[in-house]
């Protein structure tokens, strides 16, 4: 099952989507096209450039071997990589895109995704095949009913345990199958205050929040996407979640819950029953001696939501070769060159349907449920994405905080991030 909290063809532009929406316009007057190499003729290949930011800092090399691979598959084709610190990518891709310079073919995170799809910039992909690829990440770079993005890599969040407090405590290890009313169960049996040892712990925060509500069954916004609509009983539900650990059986700001590390640092000591966090804690976990750990899907409520993080990657609008760079980007997205390339050097998980092409990875140990990282996959939930996100973002935490200190009812306080929310749509 896939979950986004915005409706189909109503997802909104982050905070650059005007900046986007005026250079498309500027670009349209006049040409908007880098220059390219002509189509394929005898010993002259098409060259497809691809610009990126995930291949920083390591992974360059990574990225040039499934490049070398993709044209010895491809004679007919070259291609051309631009890799970009993160923290300079998006400020040159809107240039590029001003400035009619744009690549072929470049990276997107899902949020990013949101506004060049929402602004044209992106071409409709017509690929070889769909069925290569996990259907919910497929399906997160589409856009009003049209592929505009194939998933490169994924990572989300799960609910790590520690194997040995369930042991001592006589419990039964979290399963699939796990209601909210399980882990609220087991994080009490498990809470000892007087020993420092905590039932669980799940950030208060709008990422959490979005999640939660999703697993209540509820949606943040309308189905136009003119007024939030999180102050609902579902909302009221999962916000009451998520706040209601707060000092029962889980640590509250006053014991340093919220600070850098804090939660890593308490599940690594042994003091914490219970974790919701991403999978890209697997390698630091595994490295401490005399840990017993492993995870399993988190519990929902009304329904399963899992918290999904994807970069993808985009044909350009203004590319003279949009066959060829299709071809180049599935091959970047599910060959199995890229999938073996990306497994053996840790870089993100590949998005491939195929579980035995993920083998090498599910046989790594702990934790030994790694397959629940895949059956997450069956029910994700997307953030919601609007042109002010970040103060969305601030303000949603600001108002759960608000609740988790007791300065405001739970009530009160999603009603009052409601009304704040929907004053940004505008």
């Amino acid at each position: 099952m896939f979950r986004t909290t915005m409706r189909p063809g109503r997802r909104a532009a982050l905070g650059a989507s005007a900046a986007l929406a005026l250079t498309l316009t500027a670009c349209s007057q006049g040409s908007a096209t880098a220059p390219q190499a002509p189509a394929g003729d005898g010993d002259r290949p098409v060259t497809i450039t691809y610009m990126n930011f995930s291949a920083n800092g390591g992974h360059e090399g990574d990225l040039d071997a499934i490049v070398t691979a993709f044209e010895e598959a491809n004679p007919d084709i070259d291609v051309q990589v631009e890799t970009l610190p993160y923290a300079d990518y998006f400020t040159k891709l809107l240039t590029s895109v001003a400035g009619g310079t744009v690549s072929d073919t470049f990276e997107l995170n899902y949020e990013n995704f949101v506004t060049y799809a929402a602004n044209g910039a992106l071409a409709e992909l017509t690929i070889e095949n769909a069925d290569a690829y996990t259907p919910s990440l497929l399906e997160s770079f589409s856009h009003d009913g049209a592929q505009l993005g194939l998933p490169a890599s994924f990572s989300n969040v799960v609910l790590f345990y520690n194997t040995d407090l369930f042991d001592a405590a006589g419990l039964e290890h979290p399963t699939a199958d796990w209601t909210w009313a399980d882990e609220q169960a087991a994080a009490e049996k498990l809470t000892d205050r007087s020993a420092g040892v905590w039932g669980d712990y799940q950030p208060i925060s709008f990422h959490e929040f979005y999640k939660a509500l999703a697993q209540a069954g509820g949606e943040f916004f309308d189905a136009e996407q003119t007024a939030a609509t999180f102050a609902s009983p579902e909302g009221i539900e999962a916000a009451t979640w998520l706040v209601g650990k707060s000092g029962t059986t889980m640590p509250t700001e006053a014991d340093g819950a919220g600070t850098a590390d804090f939660d890593t640092d308490l599940f690594k000591a042994g003091k914490l029953g219970m974790w919701h966090s991403g999978i890209w804690m697997f390698g630091g976990l595994a490295e401490v001696e005399g840990l017993g750990w492993d995870i399993a899907v988190e519990p929902g409520s009304a329904e399963k939501a899992s918290a999904l993080f994807a970069n993808g990657v985009v044909v350009s609008a203004k590319s003279a070769h949009p066959e060829e760079a299709t071809r180049w980007l599935e091959f970047l997205t599910a060959s199995s060159t890229t999938v073996e390339t990306r497994l053996a050097t840790s870089w993100e998980l590949p998005p491939v349907a195929d579980q035995s092409m993920l083998d090498s990875y599910l046989e790594v140990t702990p934790p030994a449920n790694r397959a629940a990282v895949f059956d997450s996959l069956d029910a994700v939930v997307l953030p919601p994405v609007i042109e002010s996100q970040q103060e969305m973002q601030d303000i949603v935490g600001e108002e759960l905080a608000n609740a988790a200190a007791g300065r405001k009812t739970v009530e009160q306080a999603l009603t009052d991030a409601q009304t704040r929310v929907t004053a940004l749509l505008g």
